[in-house]
């Protein structure tokens, strides 16, 4: 395990530009902050002043991570290494993942034997060292499974088509069995299809980036199915600004969705690429559908909206062109493997 601390520099120029609440002096741990989320996540709080340490189990680029941050690497599973970075920290966000829902059903047993328990040694952890407040991110798509109603309340039912899906739901329910015995205060975010910059788009996750990073190599756009699937996506940003609302949140809902409330097709974000590129048309090619696939996933965003005063911010065209830009410059390093290490699978 190492640590570093550098001093402070001003904000990186490819971070959020949205207005930061203060958090300065408070010590906040990133879990699987090496993650297309955790990397977004460190920035930002470090830009809001906060003492961030980043939690992840590779080496990060210095050039990657705002360097009033400081970097452990270790294992989740590793419980030493994770009450050493959990000490004396004021407030833990979770974004460790377990690995996509199309692959975890290909082994429920290893897929729910990893976070959960994990986890489960992490509120242990957590309740000893008395940390203020933990923030999980779950997952909006794969946590309701099939939904019944479009769009999908918090109150909804759950029921995940993937082993990925059960297992953030195991870790929800963990969260509030640890609040109920021990008093651990904690926030869920089940946040919809983030896109946007350190989504490498390289390891089957991430439709956006995923096809971003296609057109910029030439290759055909893989669409399973017919293409009719609806997602509801947002910008990293508002994910961020999310996470640093949820901090200081103290209301009654534990589980907030965070998406942007509107549904599209795979084949309308085909379409807006086409726009984003400067194309008439981007080649694809139709795979059959997959089982771990809903048909449709958008979130009602009603009441993180009335209880965080948060709303998405960063419209897509605006936010496909700003990440079209960025994996543009970073395609040669992304090609190479040498940036943030396997973003879409800790984050």
């Amino acid at each position: 395990m190492s640590e570093t601390r550098q001093g402070p520099q001003p904000l990186d120029p490819a971070g959020s530009g949205q207005p930061a609440p203060s958090m300065a002096g408070l010590r906040c741990l990133v879990l699987g902050g090496g993650g297309f989320l955790g990397l977004n996540l460190c920035n930002r709080l470090a830009a809001a002043g906060a003492e961030v340490t980043c939690f992840s189990r590779s080496h990060i680029q210095s050039e990657v991570l705002d360097r009033r941050v400081a970097r452990v690497t270790g294992q989740f599973a590793d419980r030493l290494a994770i009450a050493n970075a959990v000490e004396r920290q004021d407030v833990v966000f979770h974004l460790i993942a377990g690995s996509i829902p199309e692959s975890s059903n290909r082994d429920p047993s290893a897929e729910l034997a990893a976070a959960p328990i994990a986890t489960l040694h992490l509120l242990e952890i957590c309740r000893s060292a008395r940390i203020r407040k933990l923030v999980f991110s779950s997952s909006g798509g794969a946590i309701y499974g099939i939904p019944r109603a479009i769009p999908i309340p918090e109150q909804a039912p759950t029921d995940p088509i993937s082993a990925y899906g059960i297992g953030k739901l195991m870790i929800e329910k963990s969260l509030h069995l640890y609040r109920h015995l021990h008093g651990i205060d904690y926030q869920i975010l089940r946040i919809a299809n983030p896109y946007g910059r350190f989504q490498l788009g390289t390891k089957h996750q991430g439709l956006i980036g995923s096809y971003i990073h296609r057109v910029l190599l030439g290759l055909p756009l893989e669409v399973w199915g017919t293409g009719e699937v609806v997602r509801d996506f947002l910008h990293v940003d508002d994910v961020s600004d999310a996470f640093l609302a949820a901090v200081s949140y103290d209301g009654p809902h534990k589980v907030l969705n965070v998406g942007s409330g509107r549904g599209l097709s795979v084949n309308q974000i085909i379409a807006e690429l086409e726009v984003a590129f400067g194309r008439d048309r981007l080649p694809c090619i139709h795979k059959p559908s997959r089982a771990a696939d809903v048909p449709a996933n958008v979130l009602d965003t009603a009441l993180i909206r009335s209880e965080l005063d948060w709303q998405p911010r960063v419209a897509l065209r605006e936010g496909l062109i700003s990440t079209i830009a960025w994996m543009r410059a970073h395609l040669a390093e992304i090609g190479a493997g040498a940036a943030a290490p396997h973003p879409a699978r800790e984050g």
